[in-house]
């Protein structure tokens, strides 16, 4: 038993079935309040092409202590309705387990704890066959996929040995007869901002710029405990996740394949995109998104960085100057110099201090105090502009467009991986 299985998780052995010896791919889900939209995804899932090896989906049925003995009991019911389902003959490569955590402390309880707790039983089955190598899928109790889904994923990390973890290419329904229109509406605007918000990360210089959706990204199993698994946030435990990832320079894009999440309102978290959808549905008005004059300013301060060795950082812009200022970045600065020796080495250290949650922490900063926001299709017109492309006018054009060139995206590592590794 690994050094993280004995010190790092919560519960012992939770599976009692032996793994396959070929066991190389697991998908966990977290499942609260959910019955007909889980086996819709489990179908999904089942529907996937074969994989060579053997794969197993995990599904974490979750209630917290304070909640009442009739959601207990609802859940209980609806992790039965799973086993029944997950009974039926089917693949004979891909198993279901159907798990049940009730009663998870009120402080931690929620998607991040379910996630751990599936995620760290996927890893034990894994390390069980040796496979430290094996794949870890993180996947939504609401979500569909392509056909494909299984199949890409374990190609990827066949193929590619140094991938540490890999962002799923996503789309989200955009119209049918499931939920409303107004619903429909609202996330062509919200997936718009992800997209845009990436886009203008990448369009800025940030190497580490990913999409971080929580039902859309996986990870090796060694990978996963060499970063101490997953957290136990009750929300963005999907971004917290896989950020440990990035400035490691092993972080991929699968994009050959597609994770559908559902557009639906939700009031269970305080922010992701269920409760982007609830909000603009309920107050109306523009979708709004991080002022494009914030990623110039971003993009003129990390231009200068093959300067910054031996240089000083002179006449930044205002936002930049003002938000370096709060995070003492003189002391900062003086630190990541004494600790390299040439300018490739700076930016690499550079990098990972101003990370993705420091480029947020700024994008903060700069719209509360220099940049307001905007209406979502005007940064994503002015993007594509800077990309010499005529931008439509409708969000829904502009989504479309986006959609296209983020699954055109090479899915090899950045550039930066390189310096990463010749950095360390």
């Amino acid at each position: 038993m690994t050094r993280y299985l004995r010190e790092r998780t919560l519960f012992g052995p939770l599976i009692k079935v032996e793994p396959s010896s070929d066991l190389g791919l697991c998908v966990v889900i977290p499942a609260r309040d959910e019955s007909e939209s889980l086996l819709q995804s489990l179908a999904s899932l089942r529907a996937c092409d074969s994989t060579t090896g053997s794969a197993e989906v995990i599904v974490v049925v979750n209630t917290s202590e304070t909640d009442s003995s009739e959601i207990v009991a609802r859940n209980a019911e609806s992790a039965a309705l799973a086993r029944d389902w997950a009974a039926e003959d089917g693949n004979g490569r891909l198993r279901f387990h159907i798990l049940e955590a009730h009663g998870l402390p009120r402080k931690h309880a929620g998607v991040g704890l379910a996630r751990k707790i599936g995620m760290d039983e996927a890893c034990r089955r894994l390390e069980r066959v040796g496979r430290p190598d094996g794949v870890i899928a993180c996947f939504d109790a609401d979500s569909r996929c392509d056909p494909n889904y299984l199949a890409e994923i374990e190609s990827l990390f066949r193929i590619d040995e140094a991938a540490q973890a890999c962002s799923i290419h996503f789309e989200h329904p955009l119209e049918g007869d499931e939920f409303s229109s107004e619903i429909y509406h609202a996330i062509t605007d919200y997936e718009l901002h992800l997209r845009t918000y990436v886009n203008a990360q990448r369009f800025a210089g940030f190497p580490f710029a990913t999409q971080t959706i929580g039902s859309s990204m996986a990870v090796r199993c060694v990978a996963y405990q060499a970063q101490n698994g997953m957290n136990r946030r009750q929300a963005g435990e999907d971004f917290y996740f896989l950020h440990k990832f990035t400035p490691l320079g092993n972080v991929r894009e699968l994009n050959t394949t597609r994770v559908i999440p559902s557009p639906r309102a939700s009031h269970r978290v305080p922010f992701g995109t269920g409760r982007a959808v609830g909000e603009r549905i309920n107050e109306g008005g523009p979708c709004l998104t991080y002022a494009p004059a914030s990623f110039l300013d971003l993009g003129e301060f990390f231009g200068r960085l093959d300067d910054g060795f031996e240089s000083k950082f002179d006449h930044l812009p205002d936002s930049i100057g003002a938000f370096l200022e709060t995070q003492a970045f003189s002391e900062r600065l003086s630190e990541i110099r004494a600790n390299v020796t040439n300018a490739e080495a700076f930016r690499v250290r550079f990098f990972r201090w101003f990370n993705a949650f420091l480029v947020m922490k700024y994008l903060h900063f700069a719209r509360d105090r220099y940049h307001p926001d905007v209406e979502v299709t005007e940064a994503a017109r002015w993007l594509l502009e800077q990309r010499g492309e005529p931008a439509p006018l409708s969000a829904r054009e502009l989504l479309l467009r986006w959609r296209e060139i983020d699954r055109t995206r090479s899915a090899a590592a950045p550039p930066v991986a390189d310096l990463c590794r010749r950095g360390r």
